[in-house]
């Protein structure tokens, strides 16, 4: 028996370390998933550095608990895996809101984003938000654009003198 707990106890540390270094997390009901859905899911998770796994219940709440976040107990019921973006705030709501609307089986219970509980409905309003690399590539394509817009202008006015 004491091997049993202690192996717990291995695993609410492990929970506890994927909580404190995650930017995001996402718990979703995964039932009704096929395996060459969830294999597709776990691959896209791979790709945008999201770690998804299922734990039992009861060592997720228990992880929570010791970190001081309470009222999850009634999101960890029935199955439930948790996604944790570990690189992209968005990357795993993404993922996971496109999967549901798919597969039309599974469902988002709700995240944590700054450490914070999120409902459903604000997950899915953080997927739709752009990956970090889009927003920077519109913020220097704004930048840029006046200076081009003077640059252009500049060269007319160089042209028309020359003319």
């Amino acid at each position: 028996m004491s091997s049993n707990l202690d192996a717990k106890k291995v695993i609410v540390e492990e929970i506890k370390e994927k909580f404190n270094s995650a930017i995001s997390v996402t718990f979703v009901d995964y039932r009704g998933l096929t395996v060459e859905q969830d294999t597709k899911m776990r691959r896209d998770f791979r790709e945008a550095g999201v770690e998804y796994k299922v734990y039992k219940n009861r060592l997720v709440l228990k992880a929570l608990e010791e970190l001081g976040h309470k009222g999850y107990e009634d999101v960890l019921e029935g199955t439930t895996a948790v996604a944790f973006g570990m690189k992209d705030e968005v990357a795993a709501p993404r993922i996971l809101c496109k999967m549901a609307e798919d597969s039309k089986t599974i469902q988002i219970k709700c995240g944590m984003l700054n450490g914070n509980r999120i409902d459903a409905k604000m997950v899915e309003q953080l997927s739709k938000i752009p990956s970090k690399e889009v927003l920077v590539s519109k913020l220097l394509y704004l930048l840029q654009s006046p200076v081009r817009s003077v640059a252009i202008a500049l060269k007319a006015v160089a042209d028309k003198k020359g003319a």
